[in-house]
Parts: C-alpha cells; sequence; structure tokens
C-alpha cells in the first residue's frame, strides 16, 4: 500500500492513476477487514502530511481519501471515523477527475448505513452543489455521489428524500442551464449506478430528457446525450418496450425539435444490450431511414448520426467496414442500393453477421427486392438465401421475416424466370435456415398460388418455390404431399392440373437423385397430362418429360423407356407428339447427340448421324430393344397428326444413320410391330400403320415387297384373330401402295390369301378382308371377282363354310357392291327360293344398302312370292329379307321400291298381295326416310284392297294402312280427305259389283277397330280444317259409317258422334252443318242404342238447327230429328215442344217442323201416347187445307202416318170430312183432301179399302182425274196407283174393281201434264213388279197406252214408259216375253229395253216414295 500511495498516486499519467486506485481499493477489499488497524494510521499520516510539491501532493491525498472511504466500510457501524471519512469523500468529490469521482461515489455508497440521521442533509447538501455549483467537475463530482448516496440508502431514498421531484424541477427550470445540465449528469449517474432498479423512473423522465436533446444550451444537450447513453444501456426487454413505442411517436410530431430528439434517442439505442438491440433494431433502422428524408436538415443531420451509432456498435468485421456504403444505400437508395447490393455479394464473410448488421442489411435489401430492375431483384433474394447461414442467431432473423418473405413471393412470381429460380432458392434457404415453425403460412401459400387461375408464370414461380421448400423439409414431408401432389395432376380445373404438373419440372433439380425413387409414381401422371386439352397443361407435362429425361436419360432408362413407348401408342396424338419428342430427348442422350441439328430439306432418307451414334445406342439399348423402338418411330413418321409426323421424322433424322439399311435390319420386328398395330381396336393406330406399310412400299417397293407379301400370307395362319384382321389391312395398305405391275407378279400369293381371309372364322377378320379384296380389284379388276366370288358362292352351298362364305361375300359387297351385285343376285333367286338363299339375300341386302336400288326388281319379287309360299322354314327368313331390303334403301330406290309393291298388291295371287301389303306397312312404319309424298297414293291403294276377296289380304291391307296413316304427320292428315273419299267409294263400288244389290259394307271396314286407321284424317280435318275440309271430312265420315258394319262402328259412335255435335254447335257456314246433320242421320240409321248417351245432346242439337236460316239444314235436321225419336223412350215431351214451335213458327220453320213431326210420328208413333196423338190430329187436320202448298202435303203426309194408330170411328169421321172437303170450291181444299187420301192408302191401305166409304173414294179420285188443276190431278194418279199396287198386292182375284182402277190409271196417260203421265207410268211399273202376272193378263189395255208413251215428247216420261215396259212385259224374263212385247211395241224398243239392268231404278222409286209420301 505504501508503494501505491507514494509512488503510484503521484504517477503524472491520469490513467495510471485511476487504474493504482482501483487496485488500491480492491486489495482494501480483500484485506482490508483483518488490517484495518494497521492501515488506517497510515492514511491518516499520508493524509496529515505536507509536501514541498503540494499541487502533485494533493493527487496522492485524493488517493488516499478514496482508500479511507474503501476501508471505512470494514469499520462497526457506529465507529466515529466513519463520519470523518465520509465527510472527507465528500470533499474529493470536487476532484475534477471522473476516475476520482466514480472511486468516491462507489466508496460512499457501504457507509451510507452508519449515515441513516444525517441522511436528509447529506442528499439535500449534494442535490444543492449538483444544481447550483458553479464549476462542472463540482456539479458532476455531486452527480456522482449523489448516485453512491442513493444507491448506499437504497431505492426508497428517491421518493423518501423527492431526489426524483427536485431533478424533474431542475430539469423543467428553464431560467438555468445549469439545474438542467445538473439534473442530466444525475440522471445519467442514477441510470449507470441503479440499472434496471432505476427503470420505472426512466420511464417517467423520458418525456423531459427529449426536450432537452433540442436545449438552447449545448451543454445540456451533451448531458442529454449522455444520459441517453447510459439509460439506453442500462434498459431490460420490457423497458425496450415501454420506451420504444413513445419514441415512435415522437417521430411523427410536428415540430423538429422533438422528432430531432426521438431521432437522437433511437440512436443512442445503439448502446442497449445485446439482446435487446435485436429486439429494437428491427424497428428503429426503419425508422431512422425514413428521418433522412426529412424536410428539416438537423432531423436529417439526427438520422446520419443515429445510424452511425447503430454502425458503430456493428462487431462484425466485414460489414464494419462496409457501413459508410451500406449508409449510402440507406440515405440514397434510388443511386446506392443496387452498389450496396453488388458490394454486398462481392465480400467475403469470414464472421457471422450480428443484429445490428442485420439492421443495416435488411432495408437494402428490402429495398433491392421491390426494385424494378430485374438483376437488383435477383441480387437481392440472392443475399436473402444467404442470410440465414451467415446469421449468428438465427432468430435475429426472425424479425425481419414479416418484411422480407411478402417481396420475396412477389419476386417469386417475377415474369423472369431466373429471378423466379434465385427467389426459390433463396426460399428453401429460409426454411433450411430457420425452420418451418416459423414460416406456418408459406407452404399453404405455395400451394394455393398453385392452384390460383391467375397466369401461368405466378404457378410456375410457386411450383419452383414449393419445389425447393420441400426439399429444404425432407423426405419425410416430401413422401407425405407426393400423393396429394399426383392427385392434382388430374384435377378438373386445367390451371391447377398446370401448376401441379410443373412442379414435376423442378423437382428434378431440387431433390437431384433422390427424386429418381418416385419416377414410377410421377411418370403416369406427366402421360396423362400430355394429352390434356389444355394447351397450358400439356406444356407444362411436356417440359416436365424433358427435365425427367435429361436428369435421369442414363440412370433411370429402363424405367423412363417403357412409358414413353407406350405413349407413342397413344390414341390421342398430344400424347403421341410429347412421346415421341421425349423418346428423341432420350435417344439423343443415350447417342450423345444434341439433336438441335438442322434437318431443312434433302431425302427422308438422309439423316444427320453417324454409325457411331447408332453403335452407341444398341450398346445402351441393345439390338433387341432398339429395334423396336425404331419400328415404332418409323410408324409415327406417317402419324395423321402432322406435328408427330414432324417430331418423328426430325428423331429418326437424329439418330437414324442409312435409311434403307436400318429398315432391312429391323423388317422382321417393323413388320410385327405394323400387324399388331393394324390389328388394333384403335382406328387412329390402325390408320398411321397402315401409312406406314403404305410408305414403306411406295419408297422401297422392289426392296421390301418380297419380303412383306410372305410375311402377310404367313401371318394369316396366326391364331390371334387381331393379327389376322391386322394382316388384312396390312394387304389392303400394301395392295394400295404398290403399282399394278409390281402387284401382278403376287397374284398367285395375293389372291388366295385374301380369298381365305375373306372365309376366316373370326367376323373382324373377314370384315378387314373384303376392305383387301376392294383394293384387289382397283388392281386386279375382274380377274379378282373372277377367281374369289365363285369360290364364295361355292362354299354357300356347303353347310359347314355356308355362313362364313356368306359373311365373306356380305364383306366384298360392303366395299364393292355395284361390281359385285350383279354376280351374285341371279345365283340366288332361284324359285323356288331356299331357306339359305332367303337368308343370304337378307344378309346381302343389310351390306348393299343403297346399291340395292336398281336391284329391287330381281329380288323382291322373288322373297314376296317365298313369303306367302308354303314353305314354313323359308317363310320367316323370306319375310326378314324383304324387310332388311325395304329399309336399307335410299331416297332413290324410294320410286322402284314402290312401284314393285304396287305390282305386288295388284296380282292375281292373293298371297303376293297380303306380303305386298305387309311390306308397305313394314317400310312406312320402321323406315327413316321421309315418306309423305309416297303416302297419298299407298293410303288409296290399301283402302280399295280392304275389299279385296281374300280375308287375311283384307287384315293385313288393314294393318299395312294403320301403319302408313300413323307415318304421317297429323297436320298433313286433313289434305288426304277427298283421296280418302274416293277410295272408300272405289272400294264400294267394287264390292257393290260383287254384291249385285242390299246394303253395302266393305269387308274391311267389318273388322274389329276397323275405323282406327282412317278416323284421325277426317277428325283432324273436321277440328283443325278449313270450313270446305270440315264440310268434306264431315262428308266422307257419312260415307266411311255407310260401309263399316253396324257392329264394328258401335265402338267408334262415341269418338265420332262428340266431335260432330262440338262443331256443329259453333259458328260455321251452313254447308258443313248440314254435311255434319246428314252424317249424323246416317249415324242414327247404323248406330242404333249406341247413341244412347248422346240422346239429350243430339236432340238440343236438331231442334236448334232447325231454327237455322238455311232451308237445307233446316230439313236435314228435322229428318234426324224424325229418326232419332226412334231411339227414345219418352216422345211425347218432343212432340209437344214441335207443335207449339208449329203454331207460333213462319213458313220456312214451319216445314222443317212438320217433317221432323212427320218422322217422329213415322218412327216412334207408337210411343206417342193417345192424348198427344188426338193433339196431333186435331192441329193437322185444319192445316189440310192450309194455303201453302207444302203445309197440306206435309199435314196430309202425316195424318196418313198417324192414321194407323187412330180408332175406326175416328178414322171414318176423317174419311166422311175428306169426301166433302174433296168437293170443295176452293181447290186448296180439294188438293188437302186428296193429297191425305193418297197418305192414308200409302200407310194404311187395308183399313180404307174395306171401310164403307171406299166406293166414294174411288168416284171421288176418278173425279179428281179430270180437275182443272193439274197437282189434283197428279195426286189422284199417284192416290189410285197405291191402289192399284194394293189390289195388285192382296187382291188381284177381284179383277172387275182392279180393271176399274187400272183403266182409271191408263186414262191418265192421256193427261196434258207430262208429270201426270209419269206418275202413272210410275203406279203400272209398280203394280207390274208386285204382280206382274195380273198385270200380264191385262197387256191388251197397257201395251196400246205404253207403246204411245214410248214416243212421247217428254223424256221423263219416255224414260219411266222404258221402265214400265220393261217390268210390264217382263222383257228380262225370256226372249218369248220380248217377241210378245212386240205386238205392241218395236223389235228394237223391246230387245233395248230388255237389257237394261232389272233393278236399277230401285233407288229411284224410293225416292219417288219418300218425296210423295
Amino acid at each position: 500500500m505504501t508503494f501505491l500511495i507514494s509512488r503510484a498516486l503521484a504517477d503524472p499519467n491520469a490513467d495510471v492513476r485511476g487504474r493504482m486506485i482501483n487496485a488500491g481499493i480492491m486489495i482494501i477489499d480483500r484485506h482490508g477487514r483483518d488490517n484495518v488497524s494497521l492501515l488506517f494510521p497510515i492514511f491518516e499520516n499520508y493524509l496529515n502530511k505536507k509536501a514541498s510539491d503540494e499541487e502533485k501532493y494533493d493527487l496522492v491525498r485524493e488517493g488516499v481519501v478514496i482508500f479511507t472511504g474503501a476501508l471505512a466500510k470494514h469499520l462497526a457501524k457506529d465507529d466515529p471515523k466513519v463520519h470523518a471519512v465520509v465527510e472527507k469523500l465528500l470533499d474529493v468529490l470536487n476532484t475534477p477527475s471522473e476516475a476520482v469521482q466514480r472511486a468516491v461515489s462507489s466508496c460512499l455508497s457501504p457507509l451510507m448505513p452508519s449515515k441513516q440521521d444525517d441522511a436528509a442533509a447529506l442528499v439535500s447538501r449534494l442535490l444543492d452543489q449538483l444544481m447550483k455549483s458553479e464549476k462542472y467537475g463540482e456539479r458532476r463530482g455531486a452527480a456522482f455521489g449523489l448516485a453512491g448516496v442513493v444507491k448506499g440508502f437504497g431505492l426508497s431514498s428517491l421518493k423518501k428524500y423527492g431526489v426524483v421531484a427536485v431533478l424533474r424541477e431542475g430539469l423543467a427550470d428553464r431560467n438555468s442551464a445549469k439545474s438542467r445540465e445538473g439534473a442530466l449528469l444525475a440522471f445519467e449517474c442514477l441510470c449507470e449506478y441503479l440499472g434496471r432498479l432505476f427503470e420505472p423512473y426512466v420511464i417517467q423522465m423520458l418525456p423531459l430528457l427529449l426536450v432537452s436533446f433540442s436545449d438552447q444550451v449545448i451543454a445540456v444537450r451533451e448531458a442529454a446525450e449522455c444520459a441517453a447513453r447510459a439509460m439506453m444501456s442500462q434498459l431490460s426487454a420490457q423497458g425496450v418496450k415501454l420506451v420504444l413505442p413513445s419514441l415512435l411517436k415522437g417521430l411523427e410530431d410536428k415540430a423538429w425539435r422533438t422528432k430531432q430528439s426521438s431521432v437522437q434517442l433511437l440512436g443512442a439505442m445503439a448502446y442497449c444490450a445485446p439482446q435487446q438491440l435485436s429486439q429494437c433494431l428491427p424497428k428503429i433502422v426503419p425508422k431512422l431511414t425514413e428521418v433522412l428524408t426529412d424536410t428539416h436538415p438537423k432531423v436529417q443531420s439526427a438520422g446520419q448520426t443515429a445510424l452511425q451509432q447503430v454502425g458503430s456498435v456493428i462487431k462484425n468485421p466485414e460489414i464494419s467496414s462496409l457501413v459508410p456504403t451500406l449508409l449510402m444505400g440507406l440515405t440514397d437508395p434510388n443511386d446506392y442500393t443496387k452498389y450496396s447490393l453488388d458490394i454486398l455479394l462481392q465480400t467475403t464473410f469470414i464472421n457471422s453477421i450480428d443484429a445490428p448488421s442485420l439492421a443495416l442489411l435488411v432495408p437494402i435489401v428490402h429495398r433491392g427486392l421491390r426494385e424494378r430492375s430485374a438483376d437488383t431483384k435477383k441480387k437481392a433474394a440472392q443475399i436473402v438465401g444467404n442470410m440465414c447461414s451467415l446469421v449468428t442467431e438465427p432468430k435475429d432473423m426472425i424479425p425481419y421475416i414479416g418484411l422480407l418473405l411478402p417481396e420475396v413471393k412477389k419476386v417469386l412470381v417475377d415474369p423472369i424466370p431466373e429471378v423466379r429460380s434465385v427467389a426459390a432458392r433463396a426460399i428453401g434457404s429460409l426454411i433450411r435456415g430457420m425452420g418451418e415453425e416459423n414460416f406456418p403460412d408459406l407452404v399453404p401459400w405455395l400451394f394455393d398460388t398453385l392452384k390460383s387461375d391467375n397466369s401461368n408464370v405466378e404457378r410456375s414461380g410457386a411450383a419452383q418455390g414449393l419445389s425447393e421448400v420441400l426439399a429444404a423439409l425432407g423426405t419425410e414431408y416430401f413422401e407425405n404431399v407426393l400423393p396429394d401432389i399426383i392427385r392434382n395432376c388430374s384435377h378438373q380445373k386445367a390451371s391447377v392440373r398446370d401448376g401441379y404438373l410443373t412442379l414435376f419440372k423442378y423437382f428434378p433439380r431440387s431433390l437431384g437423385v433422390q427424386f429418381q425413387n418416385y419416377l414410377q409414381l410421377v411418370l403416369p401422371a406427366i402421360l396423362d397430362g400430355l394429352a390434356d386439352e389444355n394447351e397450358s397443361v400439356r406444356d407444362a407435362a411436356l417440359g416436365a418429360g424433358h427435365v425427367l429425361v435429361e436428369h435421369y436419360a442414363t440412370t433411370s432408362l429402363p424405367l423412363l423407356l417403357p412409358a414413353v413407348e407406350d405413349g407413342i401408342f397413344n390414341d390421342n396424338w398430344r400424347i403421341r407428339q410429347s412421346s415421341v419428342e421425349l423418346l428423341g430427348d432420350l435417344l439423343f442422350k443415350v447417342a450423345g447427340t444434341s439433336g438441335k441439328a438442322l434437318l431443312e430439306g434433302g431425302s427422308d432418307d438422309e439423316g444427320a448421324s453417324t454409325e457411331a451414334h447408332g453403335r452407341a445406342i444398341i450398346e445402351v439399348l441393345g439390338r433387341d430393344k432398339r429395334n423396336e423402338v425404331l419400328a415404332a418411330l418409323y410408324m409415327v413418321r406417317t402419324d395423321v397428326s402432322i406435328t408427330v409426323r414432324q417430331a418423328a421424322l426430325h428423331v429418326w433424322k437424329t439418330i437414324v444413320a442409312n435409311t434403307p439399311k436400318t429398315l432391312k435390319e429391323i423388317m422382321p420386328v417393323l413388320m410385327n410391330t405394323l400387324i399388331t398395330s393394324l390389328a388394333s381396336a384403335s382406328s387412329e393406330r390402325r390408320q398411321v400403320a397402315g401409312r406406314a406399310l403404305g410408305e414403306l412400299v411406295r419408297k422401297l417397293g422392289e426392296r421390301v415387297l418380297p419380303l412383306i407379301i410372305p410375311i402377310l400370307s404367313q401371318g394369316l395362319k396366326d391364331p390371334d384373330a387381331s393379327r389376322r384382321q391386322g394382316v388384312c389391312i396390312g394387304l389392303s395398305e400394301v395392295m394400295a401402295s404398290a403399282g399394278k405391275s409390281q402387284l401382278l407378279s403376287f397374284m398367285d400369293e395375293l389372291i388366295p390369301t385374301i380369298r381365305t381371309a375373306l372365309c376366316d372364322s373370326v367376323p373382324e377378320v373377314r370384315e378387314s378382308a373384303g376392305l383387301a379384296f376392294s383394293t384387289l380389284y382397283k388392281s386386279a379388276g375382274m380377274q379378282a371377282i373372277d377367281e374369289i366370288v365363285p369360290t364364295l358362292l361355292h362354299a354357300l352351298e356347303d353347310d359347314e363354310t355356308s355362313d362364313t362364305a356368306l359373311d365373306g361375300l356380305k364383306q366384298i359387297l360392303s366395299v364393292r357392291t355395284t361390281a359385285v351385285l350383279p354376280h351374285i343376285l341371279p345365283k340366288l333367286v332361284h324359285r323356288p327360293l331356299s331357306a339359305f338363299n332367303a337368308h343370304a339375300l337378307g344378309a346381302l341386302a343389310e351390306v348393299a344398302g343403297p346399291g340395292l336400288n336398281y336391284h329391287l326388281g330381281t329380288i323382291l319379287p322373288a322373297l314376296l312370292s317365298a313369303m306367302g309360299g308354303n314353305d314354313v322354314g323359308v317363310q320367316p327368313l323370306a319375310k326378314e329379307a324383304a324387310e332388311t331390303a325395304v329399309l336399307v334403301i335410299d331416297e332413290e330406290g324410294i320410286e322402284p321400291l314402290i312401284s314393285e309393291l304396287l305390282k305386288g298388291v295388284a296380282d292375281s295371287e292373293a298371297s303376293i298381295r297380303r306380303s305386298s301389303s305387309y311390306l308397305i306397312g313394314y317400310f312406312f312404319k320402321n323406315s327413316k326416310l321421309y315418306l309423305v309424298d309416297e303416302a297419298p297414293n299407298m293410303i288409296s291403294t290399301l283402302i280399295i284392297l280392304l275389299s279385296d276377296t281374300d280375308s287375311a289380304t283384307v287384315a293385313v291391307a288393314w294393318e299395312a294402312l294403320s301403319m302408313v296413316v300413323n307415318s304421317v304427320p297429323k297436320e298433313v292428315l286433313p289434305s288426304y280427305i277427298k283421296l280418302v273419299r274416293d277410295a272408300v267409294s272405289s272400294a264400294r263400288d267394287k264390292e257393290r259389283r260383287k254384291k249385285k244389290g242390299g246394303p253395302v259394307v266393305i269387308p274391311g271396314f267389318s273388322l274389329p277397330k276397323a275405323l282406327q286407321p282412317l278416323l284421325p284424317i277426317f277428325l283432324q280435318g273436321l277440328i283443325s280444317g278449313s270450313a270446305e275440309l270440315r264440310e268434306q271430312a264431315a262428308l266422307g265420315l257419312g260415307e266411311l259409317i255407310e260401309v263399316t258394319s253396324e257392329q264394328s262402328l258401335k265402338q267408334f259412335v262415341i269418338p265420332i258422334t262428340g266431335p260432330l255435335i262440338r262443331i256443329i254447335g259453333d259458328r260455321f257456314p251452313w254447308q258443313v252443318k248440314s254435311a255434319i246433320l246428314s252424317t249424323l242421320s246416317i249415324m242414327i240409321r247404323k248406330g242404333g242404342i249406341a247413341l244412347k248417351p248422346f240422346l239429350p245432346q243430339l236432340q238440343t242439337t236438331f231442334i236448334k238447327c232447325m231454327q237455322d236460316n238455311t232451308r237445307t239444314v233446316r230439313s236435314s235436321a228435322a229428318l234426324a230429328l224424325g229418326k232419332l225419336s226412334a231411339l227414345s223412350s219418352r216422345v211425347d215431351p218432343l212432340v209437344s215442344d214441335l207443335l207449339s214451335s208449329l203454331q207460333a213458327s213462319d213458313s220456312g220453320v214451319r216445314e222443317a217442323i212438320l217433317t221432323a213431326l212427320k218422322g217422329v210420328v213415322k218412327h216412334a208413333g207408337k210411343s206417342v201416347s193417345p192424348a198427344t196423338r188426338t193433339r196431333i190430329y186435331t192441329l193437322l187436320k185444319d192445316l189440310i187445307h192450309h194455303d201453302d202448298d207444302q203445309v197440306r202435303m206435309f199435314a196430309s203426309s202425316i195424318l196418313g202416318v198417324i192414321s194407323q194408330y187412330m180408332e175406326e170411328s175416328e178414322l171414318s169421321d176423317l174419311l166422311q170430312e175428306l169426301l166433302d172437303l174433296s168437293s170443295s170450291s176452293n181447290w186448296a181444299d180439294r188438293h188437302g183432301a186428296v193429297l191425305t187420301l193418297s197418305s192414308l192408302l200409302r200407310h194404311n191401305p187395308s183399313t180404307i179399302f174395306m171401310s164403307p166409304e171406299c166406293p166414294s173414294i174411288l168416284l171421288r179420285l176418278k173425279s179428281s182425274l179430270k180437275d182443272e188443276k193439274f197437282p189434283l190431278r197428279e195426286t189422284s194418279t199417284k192416290a189410285l196407283g197405291r191402289l192399284l199396287l194394293y189390289q195388285a198386292q192382296s187382291d188381284p182375284l177381284n179383277s172387275a174393281a182392279l180393271l176399274d182402277v187400272l183403266s182409271s190409271v191408263l186414262s191418265a196417260l192421256r193427261d196434258d201434264s207430262s208429270e201426270v203421265r209419269r206418275r202413272a207410268l210410275s203406279a203400272i211399273k209398280g203394280a207390274s213388279k208386285a204382280n206382274p202376272s195380273v198385270i200380264m193378263t191385262h197387256l191388251s189395255l197397257i201395251g196400246p197406252a205404253l207403246a204411245e208413251c214410248l214416243k212421247d215428247s217428254s223424256t221423263p216420261v219416255r224414260l219411266a214408259a222404258e221402265r214400265c215396259a220393261l217390268h210390264s212385259f217382263q222383257l228380262t224374263k225370256g226372249t218369248e216375253n220380248v217377241q210378245a212385247a212386240q205386238k205392241y211395241i218395236t223389235g228394237l224398243d223391246a230387245r233395248r229395253i230388255a237389257k237394261f239392268p232389272e233393278h236399277s231404278d230401285d233407288s229411284d222409286e224410293s225416292e219417288d216414295e219418300q218425296a210423295s209420301s
């Protein structure tokens, strides 16, 4: 110690003194406790000693005081020496030496427990000195002393003695710079001595500290900086978190001084502890960088200084030397970012990078990543990748991930591939260096981008990044995601498929050899991608394929080659093209050539290869495999797709030196490949193989034909049917490609080969042989037919070979119909047709198709005959063949077919008519041709056939008619109405001629469902046609009903009647209504009781129509109503209605009502009650002398009908009344009476004849013959005629009475009125027909009169006389009657009249009767 005091403390060098003081304190701390008594005297001695050089000795004294202080802590608390030592120490504090002041401060702290009583005074003294002392050294000493004292008394003393409050006041004292500086000095020392214990007060003092940075007094500002540095160096992590927000907020303040202060404080943070430093720098440096562009120069300058402070704490020597450059990069990023990045990339790093280095680097790199220049982005990404490997602690990088990763992601999807590549590697490095846990969203983001619909570039970047990331995450992770990757390669969205396939392009680069293990899993996905319909997906797959070949051609050849070979034969041309390209890559790799040679122009045989390349390929692949590969390649040189052809040709030329020589070497393998391909299920593959074979023959003809044809002929013996089929296709191609002259020398081999193939047991082989025959025919012409067809026809006759031979013929026909058909058909249509020939015709027809158009005249007659023949075995086969024949024709065949069928329908043989009808129906039902134009003719023909004599033909014709009508669109049907009516009329006439009288029913309309085919035609016309068409439809329906049997009509009554009633109720012209009424009348007559459901509707309809404006409609409705009443059980209400209407109606309607009333009485008279009958009688008795002729006629007619139901007395009164009336002076009364008598004689002759009034009636009628009014004379003649008829039928023996009446009638023949004469002739004819013998007895009277009438000037009279003569003379009953007649009439007339049909006047007679009744 003596040495230290005497020598060291007096040393002129302050640093030496400081260190010596520290050494002394350490000695005292260690040994002082044991040597207090020894050392104290020594120290006191030195303190009291006087020295010659007092100034120098002061330095010693200061040191001794410090030593005394250090020793004093070993004294007891209550030792009085402690107080003296403290005083001395406080004096030494004023020494303007920081080392001394620090030493004193350290000594004071342990002595404070002894000064508890004087604490307040001591603190107050020091604070006073701190704030008010004039000298800086004293104020600074006071600050150190205060820090030591507070540390000694404990943290609570700060509050207890108001230290912080005094300091705050001092800092806020704007009048005294010394106070402000002193407070800051105390703040610095307290931070330093109390460390983190003072942190809570630091946060409170921070705003004042910020203000001090911008103090006007420089000493205060410097003190603030020192205080900040001390503060920052002592801050804990929590303290940093508390301080930083307020400082960063300060940067946003508008006042530049506050900004400047905040910047300076932020700069001071460079002095934080290393751990805190790495935490705060990522937030500070970017903010400081922003400050560099502040508008205020002082703020900018503060920013520069702050950044330099950060740079000054960098420990990495390489970065430390670059700090000026980096600061330039931060200060002026536009000009220096690229330069800084270049410098960084050129620097070789030996030491690791610390947190401050990162803080300066990252903003520059971040800026680089955001630059537009691709080069700058690439360099920045490169540095990001390298950072991880250079950082001391990877966690130092964590704060920057949020800043850098988004930019790296953007660079990863940059349009420039090289930039993307660097970014991908950077991401891989980050994951590898820092672990996946720090990038939780990166892998999902990469997968999402891979699936995005955005650009290809983004997906490519994501794929590259993902490949690097998966490589970094290890094998296990990769194996987990690989199945999902492969599955997404066939995702439904093209963009997803594209993205995932692109991954395989980058895996070989990122995973290297390791990826080879997964090739088997990956290859199928790539091959599927090659066939994708989306171009970008195909490109991605092809790119991946190229990379795989590039990387693994030599190591994984056995895996890659089979997959590529399969692809060459794929059905999809895109896969073929890609596979050829990949095969090229493989072979180029194996041969050691680039494959980039330009092969423009020159022959296909001129290659760019050398023999050495060929040997290299054989060496690696082996000769067999090489031959297979080249055979496949040669085949796709003629692919259907031009792109595949070009690719294959390029590869072939690049690896084959001598084409002819190589082909010769690979010929067996090539032929095998071609034959297999020719038999492939894929049509494209067959086509390609065929073209290849054709090209082979075309180019090398003479050289290869002798090799090829034997191979093909031999191939037909192959047990595999598909190979045999391939041979046939091959033959076809060879013959098509070879010249005619070349082929002629091989005919002996070709023809037997094709003949054998045509009879092969497998249909597919025969089909291909047919095509080969077609090609052969082109070259060999008739020789081919002459040598092959007869053999096949001969084989038809052999049961064993007939089926295959027939199929062979079919195959030939399918390709050469026109040439072969004329040879085959005559052989097959020999009658009678055998079962096999019938079958053969069907089979050939099926193949010949439209070629049969012009041969229908040959085959149809034979088939029609066989269809209706007696051979049960042949019938179904002939039928099947005929069905086939009619369906295979095209539009041109329709006319010949229809012509043949119409011939058949008109044939004399029923069986042929039947077969033809069946075929017509079948043709119309099943043919796909447009036949609407042919339908009318067929419908007409088939309707006429419904009256055929053969019932089976009728049934078949009816079926055929249904099918023909069904084949016609609904809207066309109404146009057939007229045609159908004409056809029905023809059929009716045909039937009438067969029956010779009586009601006519067409047989076809007596079948069940008889009207079904034709009904739609009429109903469609009725419902939707024009007015004229509706009229035609209604009339046609009536005609149809007339010729339909009542039994068959039953089920159609309702479907027909309903629409008729509906249409008649609408507003249509009278012609339509009249036609419908006429049809309804026929329906009432034929349908009978089946109409019961419609009775009310019909009755209403008819009554309504009776009010119509048109007479025809009224009279038709009246007639129909009359007929309808026969079906009704209650007639009285109807009669009452009619009688009521009669009294209130006008003349037109009255006539209709009377007609209806007559009909009702006539048809349902029995159902009329006596009371109603009496009412009718009463009303009509008054009407017989009505002024209107028609009314009188109707009234008399009805009275005649009703007389059948009258009592005898009632009738007698009526007769008496009529007799009185007949002699009236009024001619209308006389006319009415005679009309009524005539009607009574018609409807009730027996009663009248037996009545006592009969002689009077006869006299009355005779006198009426002489009446001046001709209607009276005509009516009397008619009445006498009826009387004559009754007598001839019932009382022929009473010749006197008969002669009396006959004489009266004959007298009428001399009347002036031709109508009277005609009526008299009619009366005689009627009697002659009823009882010829009676009239014959009176020929002497009748003959001359008839002879006169035959010469009458009136034509109707002459015609009536002819008919009367026919029956009176019985001219049709023998020549003797004709001879006898010549007594009265000329022989010419007699012979002419004798030729008349006997019943030709039946209809006239009935019409006459109806009109007059």
